[in-house]
């Protein structure tokens, strides 16, 4: 099996739950390709060599009206900017934040800043236009929940970008023209012709949909689906 399969996941920079979702996911992939070495005991894999796993990030965004310039913490945006009780908020973001550390992810809520996530999009976009999005996804989720850096401003978006190998002049050229703004619309057109309203969202070869951070042998499982039923129809 040499084609490999095609994952396209929906996620938002500013989603707490998609950067979880992405380790949980990359571990449900450990799990996939180990079983066809014989180290994964709970449920059959089919022989031979793993195929390999291809992703590609697609954009969403969760809260649109964001300003690029929010003033306030994290606990002020849920509370105020999104009406959700505070105390509430306090018990949410200690309770994802224990779930973040439990896949090797260390939050900082309190440094958190908010901001619109569009023109990470479009950075996404160019980074894949380059073959480096994974790169670029994994350095904005660490700047954006772990570093507490900004993540709205075309210079410091050029400045993350530069440390995963994109020419920083050229993203500020990209970022300054949008011109990778048409490929965020279609993601996000996309999404609604899916039916997603909630990110992280997994879709399998086109066909198979997995919404959520789900433990990773959920995916796993659905990655062994699709390689089985693959075997079934190989001549």
């Amino acid at each position: 099996m040499s084609n490999p399969i095609k994952i396209d996941v929906w996620s938002d920079i500013a989603c707490p739950w998609c950067y979880i979702g992405k380790r949980k996911f990359e571990e449900g992939v450990r799990r996939f390709a180990a079983g066809f070495e014989g180290e994964v005991s709970d449920g059959e894999a089919p022989d031979g060599e793993a195929p390999r796993v291809e992703v590609t990030y697609h954009s969403f965004e969760l809260a649109p009206d964001t300003p690029v310039d929010f003033e306030g913490s994290e606990v002020d945006f849920l509370a105020r900017h999104k009406g959700i009780p505070e105390d509430q908020v306090h018990q949410m973001l200690e309770r994802v934040t224990g779930i973040a550390a439990s896949v090797g992810l260390d939050y900082d809520f309190s440094a958190v800043r908010h901001t619109k996530t569009l023109k990470a999009h479009q950075l996404l976009h160019l980074a894949k236009s380059r073959g480096l999005q994974l790169e670029m996804s994994e350095r904005l989720f660490r700047a954006y929940f772990v570093e507490g850096r900004h993540v709205g401003h075309d210079a410091d978006l050029a400045d993350l970008a530069a440390e995963v190998g994109l020419d920083r002049d050229e993203v500020l050229a990209a970022l300054a023209d949008e011109r990778f703004a048409g490929d965020v619309d279609a993601d996000i057109a996309q999404a609604r012709a899916y039916g997603i309203t909630g990110v992280p969202f997994y879709v399998l070869e086109g066909r198979y949909g997995v919404s959520g951070a789900q433990d990773p042998e959920v995916f796993a499982n659905a990655l062994r689906q699709v390689a089985q039923e693959r075997a079934e129809v190989s001549p």
